[in-house]
C-alpha cells in the first residue's frame, strides 16, 4: 500500500501497531507537538543535536505541507502519547480532541527509513523478524541543552555480525537525515545500558551468537527531553508508532 492509503487506514484505526516494515522506501517521522511559546527552544535544541533529533519538518498546527502534503498530524500517527509537566498523562488512537491553536508540530527522521537500505544490502532487521517494535534505550551520552530541553540521547538497537556492522555504518552514513550512522556497537555499559534485553521503550529481540548490538540515535530522545524538561503540554508519538511520509527515503541521502 502507498503512505496515503497506510495514513487513511491509521485514521480509521484499522491500523494501530507499530510501523516498522511498513510502506518499504517511503520516510518515517517521529512526532513532536509543542505550545508556540517553547517551540524556538526545541528548534535550537535539536539543531544543536541534529543526529539524535533531524528535523525535517516544522508545522504551524496540525496539517503537513512538504512531507505529506494535507495528512493530519493529530489522526494519522497509530498511537500519541501526551505529557504534563514530564508525566505522561495519556495515550491515545488520535488527538484530535486534544488540539489547540496554539501548536506547533515538529517530524523529525525515524531510523526505521533505513531498514529498507539495510534489508536490500542482506542486513538482518531483528524486529522486523520477529514482529516486534524496535528496542530503545536512554544512554549516558548527553545531549546538548538549548533553553529549557535537556537530556540524554535515547538510541535504537539492531543486532548484526561484526562484517554487517561495517556495511550498515557505510548504508546509513549516507542518510543523516534519518539519524545517519550508528553512534557505538559492542559493549551497552559503554553508553549506559545495563541490561540489553531489558530497553526502556519498545521491546527486546533476540541477539543470536557471533552477534553485537549496534546502536543507532533515535528520535525518542526529545521524549526523554521533555521529561527532563517537564513543559506544561506536549504531544508526542508512542515510540514505534511513526507518522509515514510521502517522501522517499532516497531523497533524504546526502
Amino acid at each position: 500500500m502507498s503512505p496515503a492509503e497506510v495514513r487513511a487506514l491509521i485514521r480509521k484505526e484499522v491500523i494501530t501497531t507499530n510501523t516498522s516494515g511498513m510502506c518499504a522506501g517511503y520516510a518515517q517521522a517521529n512526532l513532536i507537538v509543542l505550545p508556540r511559546d517553547l517551540a524556538f527552544d526545541f528548534l535550537l535544541f535539536a539543531q544543536k543535536n541534529p543526529y539524535a533529533c533531524p528535523v525535517l519538518e516544522v508545522c504551524e498546527g496540525r496539517y503537513t505541507t512538504e512531507m505529506a502534503d494535507g495528512a493530519d498530524i493529530a489522526r494519522d500517527s497509530p498511537r500519541y502519547r501526551v505529557y504534563e509537566y514530564g508525566e505522561m498523562t495519556g495515550e491515545y488512537r488520535n488527538v484530535e480532541h486534544l488540539w489547540r491553536d496554539d501548536l506547533v508540530s515538529f517530524l523529525i527522521g525515524c531510523s526505521f527509513s533505513f531498514e529498507a537500505e539495510l534489508l536490500e544490502a542482506g542486513i538482518p532487521v531483528r524486529q522486523i523478524e520477529e514482529g516486534r517494535n524496535v528496542p530503545m534505550y536512554i544512554t549516558n551520552i548527553p545531549c546538548r541543552p538549548a533553553g529549557v530541553f535537556h537530556g540524554n540521547t535515547v538510541v535504537s538497537m539492531r543486532p548484526m555480525t561484526p562484517a554487517q556492522a561495517i556495511l550498515a555504518v557505510s548504508i546509513t552514513a549516507d542518510m543523516p537525515r534519518v539519524h545517519g550512522k550508528p553512534i557505538h556497537f559492542g559493549d551497552p555499559a559503554e553508553i549506559g545500558i545495563a541490561d540489553v534485553m531489558k530497553p526502556d521503550f519498545g521491546d527486546a529481540v533476540t541477539i543470536r551468537p557471533g552477534e553485537i548490538p549496534v546502536f543507532w540515535p533515535c528520535g525518542v530522545t526529545p521524549q526523554a527531553a521533555l521529561m527532563a524538561a517537564k513543559p506544561p503540554f506536549a504531544i508526542t508519538h508512542a515510540p514505534g508508532h511513526m507518522f509515514i511520509t510521502d517522501v522517499k527515503n532516497s531523497a533524504l541521502k546526502y
